[in-house]
């Protein structure tokens, strides 16, 4: 493409995954003097006093915000879709909670993901998603701020209800009866893990997509990273590098996601591994994107 990436996506990262290892507020700053980023992905900050100097950075760089409380659920072990109501309701709350620390970050809603399920009770878990994700859904359109659902892996790794493609339409389809600010955070890494393409997920879950992430994964059982670890594009043994991305890329682009009045934000989820250096594998991701980008067609 000729023209710039960032005319049609919102390009960000997701701060906890590029750099795990540093302060948190210096790891803010690096990444909001980095002008390759028009986005910044942040989570719960323990530490009111970190918080207060995160978000005096960000109001000056210029960033759009955006809150994962995918974390927040993983730490714990908290189930949305519990299908132990006390279990439920504790996940609803930490989500409701969540909603009101992304509005004081002036983030402009979160987004979360599914809990284990169990093949005997996946009805029930289904029915349970919906009721926390609508009473979530409930609270965020309260504040004028939108709900997003994280489509993970239902057999690998984080093992998520939510789940291969046609199971998150029919969610998602079922969600925008009574809450249209619900919508699906779907991510290239997490394709091959789903054992699905980028065709067939962007195509199936068209109407309800309202944020992208791009990373690699490794599904060769017994290699190194195996499951939903994000190494950096090129990682041995990985599922996804420069010609999975311009696949993507091609893909967003034959279904009308370059959206240059209202672009969406397409944030990097790759985090280094074992030893690596954050900043080279972030650096390894720009020439990636920049690589993928140059060879897609006008």
């Amino acid at each position: 493409m000729r023209e710039s990436i960032h005319k049609y996506f919102q390009v960000g990262t997701i701060q906890w995954m590029s750099h795990p290892k540093y302060d948190v507020v210096d790891s803010i700053k690096k990444l909001a003097c980095d002008d390759f980023f028009d986005a910044l992905e942040i989570r719960h900050f323990a530490d009111p006093n970190v918080k207060k100097e995160a978000k005096k950075i960000l109001s000056q760089s210029h960033m759009k915000v955006c809150y994962g409380a995918q974390p927040s659920l993983l730490g714990p072990g908290l189930n949305p879709n519990d299908i132990d109501e006390e279990g439920r309701r504790k996940a609803e709350k930490v989500l409701l909670e969540a909603i009101d620390e992304a509005e004081e970050m002036e983030a402009s809603g979160i987004a979360f993901l599914a809990g284990k399920w169990q093949n005997e009770t996946k009805d029930q878990a289904y029915e349970q998603l919906l009721k926390t994700t609508r009473n979530v859904c409930t609270y965020a359109a309260s504040k004028n701020m939108r709900v997003e659902l994280e489509v993970f892996d239902f057999d690998m790794d984080k093992a998520a209800l939510i789940g291969p493609a046609p199971y998150a339409a029919k969610f998602a389809a079922d969600m925008r009866t009574t809450h249209s600010n619900f919508g699906l955070l779907v991510d290239l890494s997490h394709f091959p893990t789903t054992y699905e393409t980028s065709k067939f997920v962007i195509r199936t879950l068209r109407p309800y997509i309202t944020h992208l992430h791009i990373g690699n994964a490794v599904v060769e059982q017994g290699k190194d990273a195996y499951g939903d670890k994000h190494p950096r594009f090129g990682f041995l043994h990985s599922a996804n590098d420069t010609e999975q991305l311009l696949d993507f890329f091609r893909v967003l682009k034959e279904e009308g996601f370059f959206c240059a009045e209202d672009p969406y934000v397409l944030s990097l989820e790759v985090t280094p591994w074992e030893d690596e250096d954050a900043d080279v594998v972030l650096a390894n991701t720009k020439r990636v994107i920049n690589r993928a980008w140059a060879l897609l067609e006008d």
